[in-house]
């Protein structure tokens, strides 16, 4: 099964829009803390609108807390990047990926992309804009992994 996970991202409305994308396609939600905002934030929760329900949500304590339960679960973890050295669409993914995203304001850490699977790039047409809102980046990431997986039901 895919997974999202968001390292310490800061803006409540994109991580509860991402959480209404993961709740919407059965697709595990994980938080790396510290978050840029309360869980309980209700500017997350209006994003999220009434799906907070469906969304599989699991918050770990720090990135090396989610690094023993990804190495438990296994799976690649796929990272995504401005620098990334492939296009994802470029990638094969594979069933049990996790697709690591970083804040809005400084991404992933040089570490963490150090020690990925995969840094991967969602290419722009114009050489000015460095990136895509985080919630845009991971649905497309994720929907490009179910359309190769055909998840797309």
């Amino acid at each position: 099964m895919l997974r999202v996970v968001l390292v310490y991202p800061e803006i409540p409305p994109n991580t509860g829009n991402i959480a209404r994308t993961c709740a919407a396609t059965q697709t595990e939600l994980h938080l790396v803390e510290p978050l840029g905002f309360e869980i309980s934030n209700r500017y997350l929760k209006r994003a999220g609108l009434d799906y907070w329900p469906f969304v599989k949500l699991q918050t770990h304590a720090s990135w090396a807390a989610f690094e023993q339960v990804r190495q438990q679960q296994g799976g690649r973890s796929v990272s995504f990047s401005k620098s990334g050295t492939h296009s994802y669409l470029q990638f094969q993914f594979c069933e049990d990926d996790w697709l690591i995203f970083g804040s809005e304001s400084s991404g992933l850490p040089p570490d963490i992309l150090q020690d990925s699977s995969a840094v991967l790039r969602i290419p722009m047409a114009h050489e000015q804009v460095r990136s895509l809102n985080l919630s845009v980046s991971a649905a497309v990431g994720l929907f490009e992994a179910r359309r190769q997986l055909a998840l797309m039901t």
